[in-house]
């Protein structure tokens, strides 16, 4: 009986474990994007440059964007999670919207590197 409970035990603490790594492993998502035109975030303009776009790990519907430093928000907004189109490239990051001439572009969704899920931002 001793044996047995311990490797319950042992499967248990192994079982722990790998659950909290996959959570470690599943907060990271941030993304350095450059733009080399301003483009707009619900209720601001970000000016042409690199930023960081990030979510935090208890909440993929939050979106911070910052700095490259990551010393200045710029946006902090909730987001609908939304699947990356079919035929998307993995490459592509971000998508904008429609605009007239002159006029800065919304980013409409952006779409971690890599990833099968993105964020569309509620304007």
């Amino acid at each position: 009986m001793t044996n047995k409970s311990v490797r319950i035990g042992c499967a248990a603490a192994a079982l722990a474990l790998m659950l909290a790594g996959s959570a470690i492993a599943l907060g990271n998502h941030e993304n350095r994007l450059t733009f080399n035109r301003p483009v707009a975030l619900p209720g601001v303009v970000l000016p042409a440059g690199s930023y960081s776009f990030d979510t935090p790990f208890d909440n993929p519907n939050v979106v911070i964007v910052r700095n490259m430093a990551r010393s200045k928000v710029f946006y902090t907004g909730f987001t609908t999670l939304a699947l990356r189109p079919a035929g998307m490239l993995s490459k592509t990051v971000v998508t904008l919207g429609e605009v007239k001439a002159n006029e800065v572009p919304p980013v409409t969704a952006w779409y971690e590197i890599g990833g099968a899920l993105g964020h569309e931002f509620r304007y």
